[in-house]
Protein backbone atom coordinates (compact mmCIF):
# COMPACT_ATOMS: atom_id res chain seq x y z
CA UNK A 1 0.00 0.00 0.00
CA UNK A 2 2.44 2.79 0.79
CA UNK A 3 4.35 1.86 -2.32
CA UNK A 4 1.57 2.08 -4.55
CA UNK A 5 0.53 5.78 -2.45
CA UNK A 6 4.53 6.41 -3.58
CA UNK A 7 3.85 5.80 -7.24
CA UNK A 8 0.78 7.51 -7.13
CA UNK A 9 2.42 10.37 -5.62
CA UNK A 10 5.06 10.76 -7.78
CA UNK A 11 2.99 10.47 -11.07
CA UNK A 12 1.33 13.82 -9.60
CA UNK A 13 4.44 15.48 -8.57
CA UNK A 14 5.41 14.45 -12.74
CA UNK A 15 1.99 15.78 -14.19
CA UNK A 16 2.61 18.90 -11.99
CA UNK A 17 6.13 19.18 -13.25
CA UNK A 18 4.94 18.63 -16.74
CA UNK A 19 2.40 21.37 -16.76
CA UNK A 20 4.90 23.77 -15.36
CA UNK A 21 7.59 23.43 -18.27
CA UNK A 22 5.25 23.04 -20.76
CA UNK A 23 3.61 26.33 -19.45
CA UNK A 24 6.70 27.99 -19.42
CA UNK A 25 7.86 26.69 -23.24
CA UNK A 26 4.50 27.88 -24.34
CA UNK A 27 4.71 31.63 -22.81
CA UNK A 28 8.34 32.18 -24.10
CA UNK A 29 8.28 30.61 -27.63
CA UNK A 30 4.58 33.03 -27.95
CA UNK A 31 6.96 35.92 -27.57
CA UNK A 32 8.37 35.34 -30.81
CA UNK A 33 7.48 36.54 -33.93
CA UNK A 34 5.06 34.12 -36.22
CA UNK A 35 6.09 34.24 -39.69
CA UNK A 36 2.83 33.85 -42.26
CA UNK A 37 4.20 30.92 -44.31
CA UNK A 38 4.88 31.32 -47.74
CA UNK A 39 2.62 30.52 -50.24
CA UNK A 40 -0.15 32.54 -52.12
CA UNK A 41 -2.99 34.81 -50.81
CA UNK A 42 -5.77 31.88 -50.89
CA UNK A 43 -3.37 29.17 -48.78
CA UNK A 44 -2.66 32.47 -46.43
CA UNK A 45 -6.23 33.00 -45.55
CA UNK A 46 -6.35 28.91 -45.21
CA UNK A 47 -3.36 29.43 -42.84
CA UNK A 48 -5.12 32.58 -41.12
CA UNK A 49 -8.40 30.51 -40.50
CA UNK A 50 -6.64 27.51 -38.52
CA UNK A 51 -4.40 30.09 -36.83
CA UNK A 52 -7.61 32.05 -35.66
CA UNK A 53 -8.75 27.89 -34.43
CA UNK A 54 -5.94 27.73 -32.55
CA UNK A 55 -6.20 31.07 -31.02
CA UNK A 56 -3.05 32.64 -32.28
CA UNK A 57 -4.25 36.29 -32.65
CA UNK A 58 -5.92 35.99 -28.76
CA UNK A 59 -3.76 37.21 -25.78
CA UNK A 60 -1.05 34.20 -24.32
CA UNK A 61 -2.78 33.12 -21.22
CA UNK A 62 -6.54 32.44 -23.86
CA UNK A 63 -3.72 31.00 -26.32
CA UNK A 64 -2.68 28.59 -23.58
CA UNK A 65 -6.40 27.81 -22.48
CA UNK A 66 -7.19 26.67 -26.16
CA UNK A 67 -4.18 24.44 -26.59
CA UNK A 68 -4.72 22.74 -23.41
CA UNK A 69 -8.55 22.45 -24.40
CA UNK A 70 -6.95 21.02 -28.00
CA UNK A 71 -5.43 18.49 -26.35
CA UNK A 72 -7.84 16.95 -23.95
CA UNK A 73 -11.16 17.25 -26.13
CA UNK A 74 -9.33 16.66 -29.49
CA UNK A 75 -6.14 15.34 -29.27
CA UNK A 76 -4.93 18.45 -31.04
CA UNK A 77 -1.32 19.97 -30.44
CA UNK A 78 -1.37 22.00 -33.12
CA UNK A 79 -0.03 22.41 -36.57
CA UNK A 80 3.34 22.49 -38.89
CA UNK A 81 3.58 25.49 -40.91
CA UNK A 82 7.43 25.52 -42.14
CA UNK A 83 8.68 21.72 -41.80
CA UNK A 84 5.33 19.82 -43.37
CA UNK A 85 2.96 22.27 -44.09
CA UNK A 86 -0.31 21.86 -42.40
CA UNK A 87 0.78 18.37 -41.48
CA UNK A 88 -1.04 18.12 -37.72
CA UNK A 89 2.03 18.07 -35.30
CA UNK A 90 0.86 14.83 -33.19
CA UNK A 91 1.00 13.00 -36.42
CA UNK A 92 4.60 14.34 -37.41
CA UNK A 93 5.51 13.09 -33.93
CA UNK A 94 4.64 9.85 -34.68
CA UNK A 95 6.11 9.55 -38.23
CA UNK A 96 9.56 10.72 -36.62
CA UNK A 97 9.32 7.97 -33.77
CA UNK A 98 10.52 4.78 -35.69
CA UNK A 99 14.09 6.03 -36.63
CA UNK A 100 14.48 7.54 -33.31
CA UNK A 101 14.24 4.62 -30.78
CA UNK A 102 15.67 1.76 -33.31
CA UNK A 103 18.70 4.14 -33.39
CA UNK A 104 18.65 4.57 -29.57
CA UNK A 105 17.81 0.91 -29.13
CA UNK A 106 20.70 -0.76 -31.09
CA UNK A 107 23.07 1.62 -29.50
CA UNK A 108 21.91 0.65 -25.93
CA UNK A 109 21.62 -3.23 -26.83
CA UNK A 110 25.83 -2.63 -28.35
CA UNK A 111 26.71 -0.44 -25.07
CA UNK A 112 25.70 -1.64 -22.00
CA UNK A 113 26.98 -5.92 -22.26
CA UNK A 114 30.23 -3.43 -23.55
CA UNK A 115 30.06 -1.17 -20.70
CA UNK A 116 29.28 -3.90 -18.22
CA UNK A 117 32.25 -6.20 -19.28
CA UNK A 118 35.21 -3.41 -19.55
CA UNK A 119 34.03 -2.79 -15.69
CA UNK A 120 34.05 -6.13 -14.63
CA UNK A 121 37.24 -6.48 -16.56
CA UNK A 122 38.86 -3.36 -14.84
CA UNK A 123 37.39 -3.90 -11.16
CA UNK A 124 39.11 -7.57 -11.32
CA UNK A 125 42.42 -6.15 -12.51
CA UNK A 126 42.07 -3.40 -10.38
CA UNK A 127 45.48 -1.37 -10.02
CA UNK A 128 47.22 -3.56 -13.13
CA UNK A 129 47.81 -2.21 -16.39
CA UNK A 130 44.61 -3.36 -17.67
CA UNK A 131 42.85 -1.10 -15.12
CA UNK A 132 45.29 1.76 -15.61
CA UNK A 133 44.14 1.26 -19.57
CA UNK A 134 40.57 1.18 -19.09
CA UNK A 135 40.34 4.05 -16.62
CA UNK A 136 42.17 6.30 -18.45
CA UNK A 137 40.17 5.53 -21.74
CA UNK A 138 37.34 5.77 -20.30
CA UNK A 139 37.88 9.26 -18.81
CA UNK A 140 38.97 10.20 -22.28
CA UNK A 141 35.84 9.35 -23.50
CA UNK A 142 32.96 10.28 -21.35
CA UNK A 143 34.65 13.86 -21.55
CA UNK A 144 34.07 13.51 -25.24
CA UNK A 145 30.69 14.81 -26.31
CA UNK A 146 28.88 12.81 -28.98
CA UNK A 147 29.08 14.90 -31.66
CA UNK A 148 32.64 14.83 -31.90
CA UNK A 149 32.47 11.24 -32.12
CA UNK A 150 30.33 11.60 -34.77
CA UNK A 151 32.72 13.39 -36.56
CA UNK A 152 35.34 11.44 -35.79
CA UNK A 153 33.58 7.89 -36.91
CA UNK A 154 32.81 9.84 -40.36
CA UNK A 155 35.96 10.57 -40.89
CA UNK A 156 37.37 7.11 -40.14
CA UNK A 157 34.90 5.38 -41.54
CA UNK A 158 33.43 6.92 -44.43
CA UNK A 159 36.39 9.32 -45.87
CA UNK A 160 39.36 7.01 -44.61
CA UNK A 161 38.51 3.38 -45.20
CA UNK A 162 34.96 3.82 -47.10
CA UNK A 163 33.40 1.16 -44.56
CA UNK A 164 29.95 2.84 -44.00
CA UNK A 165 28.07 5.49 -45.56
CA UNK A 166 28.52 9.03 -44.73
CA UNK A 167 24.60 9.75 -43.63
CA UNK A 168 21.79 6.80 -43.19
CA UNK A 169 20.31 5.74 -46.14
CA UNK A 170 16.40 7.18 -47.10
CA UNK A 171 13.57 3.84 -46.66
CA UNK A 172 13.09 3.76 -50.43
CA UNK A 173 17.23 3.07 -50.68
CA UNK A 174 17.09 0.46 -47.98
CA UNK A 175 14.44 -1.66 -49.46
CA UNK A 176 11.24 0.45 -48.11
CA UNK A 177 11.47 -0.20 -44.52
CA UNK A 178 13.43 0.61 -41.53
CA UNK A 179 14.21 -3.41 -40.81
CA UNK A 180 16.12 -4.15 -43.60
CA UNK A 181 20.03 -5.08 -43.63
CA UNK A 182 20.98 -2.38 -45.60
CA UNK A 183 19.23 0.38 -43.31
CA UNK A 184 20.89 -1.01 -39.90
CA UNK A 185 24.65 -0.97 -42.16
CA UNK A 186 22.95 2.69 -42.56
CA UNK A 187 22.88 2.84 -39.15
CA UNK A 188 26.05 1.46 -37.66
CA UNK A 189 27.78 4.87 -37.87
CA UNK A 190 25.17 6.47 -35.71
CA UNK A 191 25.20 3.91 -33.41
CA UNK A 192 28.93 3.86 -33.00
CA UNK A 193 29.11 7.24 -31.99
CA UNK A 194 25.85 7.39 -29.39
CA UNK A 195 27.64 4.16 -27.68
CA UNK A 196 30.93 5.37 -26.84
CA UNK A 197 29.83 7.84 -24.09
CA UNK A 198 27.39 5.03 -22.71
CA UNK A 199 30.15 2.41 -22.66
CA UNK A 200 32.56 4.86 -20.79
CA UNK A 201 29.67 5.86 -18.25
CA UNK A 202 28.66 2.31 -17.53
CA UNK A 203 32.20 0.73 -17.33
CA UNK A 204 33.47 3.38 -14.90
CA UNK A 205 29.97 3.02 -12.55
CA UNK A 206 30.59 -0.72 -12.50
CA UNK A 207 34.28 -0.74 -11.74
CA UNK A 208 33.67 1.66 -9.20
CA UNK A 209 30.48 -0.59 -7.60
CA UNK A 210 32.26 -3.63 -7.99
CA UNK A 211 35.64 -2.90 -6.84
CA UNK A 212 33.74 -1.92 -3.40
CA UNK A 213 31.70 -4.91 -3.53
CA UNK A 214 34.92 -7.80 -3.91
CA UNK A 215 35.88 -5.81 -0.77
CA UNK A 216 32.88 -6.49 1.04
CA UNK A 217 33.12 -8.54 4.33
CA UNK A 218 29.80 -11.19 2.92
CA UNK A 219 33.31 -11.60 -0.16
CA UNK A 220 35.80 -12.91 2.79
CA UNK A 221 33.34 -15.23 4.12
CA UNK A 222 32.90 -16.96 0.25
CA UNK A 223 36.14 -16.84 0.20
CA UNK A 224 36.81 -18.53 2.96
CA UNK A 225 34.14 -20.89 2.94
CA UNK A 226 35.91 -22.66 -0.19
CA UNK A 227 34.59 -20.55 -3.11
CA UNK A 228 37.36 -19.13 -5.61
CA UNK A 229 37.41 -15.73 -6.84
CA UNK A 230 35.80 -16.74 -10.32
CA UNK A 231 32.81 -18.28 -8.26
CA UNK A 232 32.43 -15.54 -5.54
CA UNK A 233 32.58 -13.01 -8.36
CA UNK A 234 29.36 -13.94 -10.36
CA UNK A 235 27.73 -15.16 -7.53
CA UNK A 236 27.78 -12.87 -5.04
CA UNK A 237 29.62 -9.32 -5.89
CA UNK A 238 28.22 -9.00 -9.32
CA UNK A 239 24.60 -9.75 -8.10
CA UNK A 240 24.85 -7.00 -5.31
CA UNK A 241 26.63 -4.50 -7.53
CA UNK A 242 23.77 -4.78 -10.30
CA UNK A 243 21.71 -3.39 -7.93
CA UNK A 244 22.49 0.54 -8.50
CA UNK A 245 23.85 -0.12 -12.00
CA UNK A 246 20.58 -1.65 -13.32
CA UNK A 247 18.66 1.61 -12.81
CA UNK A 248 21.43 3.55 -14.32
CA UNK A 249 21.15 1.33 -17.80
CA UNK A 250 17.33 3.10 -17.89
CA UNK A 251 18.43 6.54 -17.17
CA UNK A 252 21.18 5.92 -20.10
CA UNK A 253 18.80 5.36 -23.07
CA UNK A 254 17.29 9.27 -21.45
CA UNK A 255 21.06 10.34 -21.95
CA UNK A 256 21.55 8.77 -25.37
CA UNK A 257 17.49 9.87 -26.41
CA UNK A 258 19.30 13.89 -25.22
CA UNK A 259 22.37 13.35 -26.73
CA UNK A 260 20.72 12.02 -30.01
CA UNK A 261 19.42 16.03 -31.04
CA UNK A 262 22.91 16.65 -32.86
CA UNK A 263 23.58 13.05 -33.83
CA UNK A 264 20.15 12.87 -35.90
CA UNK A 265 21.31 16.06 -37.66
CA UNK A 266 24.67 15.22 -38.48
CA UNK A 267 23.59 11.79 -39.98
CA UNK A 268 20.29 13.06 -41.17
CA UNK A 269 18.23 10.45 -39.33
CA UNK A 270 14.56 11.58 -39.64
CA UNK A 271 13.82 11.55 -36.06
CA UNK A 272 12.42 13.37 -33.32
CA UNK A 273 15.63 14.61 -32.45
CA UNK A 274 16.55 16.36 -36.23
CA UNK A 275 12.99 17.24 -36.16
CA UNK A 276 13.46 19.27 -32.33
CA UNK A 277 16.41 20.89 -34.31
CA UNK A 278 14.56 22.14 -37.57
CA UNK A 279 11.27 23.22 -35.56
CA UNK A 280 13.65 25.61 -33.66
CA UNK A 281 15.30 26.70 -36.76
CA UNK A 282 12.42 27.18 -38.78
CA UNK A 283 10.08 28.72 -35.67
CA UNK A 284 7.49 26.01 -36.51
CA UNK A 285 6.38 26.14 -32.85
CA UNK A 286 3.63 23.61 -32.44
CA UNK A 287 6.09 20.80 -33.50
CA UNK A 288 8.47 22.89 -30.50
CA UNK A 289 6.04 22.47 -28.39
CA UNK A 290 5.03 18.89 -28.65
CA UNK A 291 8.88 17.60 -28.77
CA UNK A 292 9.00 19.67 -25.85
CA UNK A 293 6.43 17.95 -24.01
CA UNK A 294 7.76 14.10 -25.72
CA UNK A 295 11.36 14.72 -24.57
CA UNK A 296 9.98 16.19 -20.86
CA UNK A 297 7.84 13.45 -20.18
CA UNK A 298 9.78 10.87 -21.31
CA UNK A 299 12.31 12.07 -18.80
CA UNK A 300 9.95 12.64 -16.06
CA UNK A 301 8.97 8.67 -16.64
CA UNK A 302 12.73 7.65 -16.51
CA UNK A 303 13.05 9.11 -13.35
CA UNK A 304 10.06 8.01 -11.56
CA UNK A 305 10.88 4.03 -13.16
CA UNK A 306 14.80 4.34 -11.50
CA UNK A 307 13.44 4.96 -8.64
CA UNK A 308 10.71 1.94 -8.57
CA UNK A 309 13.51 -0.18 -10.04
CA UNK A 310 15.16 -0.27 -6.86
CA UNK A 311 12.76 -1.96 -5.19
CA UNK A 312 12.13 -4.09 -7.55
CA UNK A 313 15.69 -5.10 -8.41
CA UNK A 314 16.53 -5.55 -4.16
CA UNK A 315 13.62 -6.08 -2.23
CA UNK A 316 15.17 -4.59 0.78
CA UNK A 317 14.20 -0.59 -0.57
CA UNK A 318 11.45 -0.03 0.07
CA UNK A 319 10.04 3.45 -1.32
CA UNK A 320 7.45 5.46 0.55
CA UNK A 321 9.02 4.19 4.16
CA UNK A 322 9.39 6.45 6.37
Amino acid sequence: MKMAKYILKRFLLMFFVLFVIVSVAFMLVRMLERPLPDGNAAQQEIVKLRWAELGYFEHPLVQYGIYLKNIFTKWDFGTSWTIKYMEPAWDLLVGRLLPTVLVNIYSLIFSIPAGIALGIYAAIKKNRWQDTLISTAVMIFVSVPSYVYAFLVQFIFYFKLGWLPLTIYSVADAGGSYFTWPMFYSMIAPILALSFGTIAGLARFTRAELTETLTSDYMLLARTKGLTRSQATPRHALKNAMVPILPMIISSFIGILGGSFVIEKIFSIPGVGSLYVNSIAQRDYDVFMIDTIFYTLIGLLANILVDISYGFIDPRIRMGEK
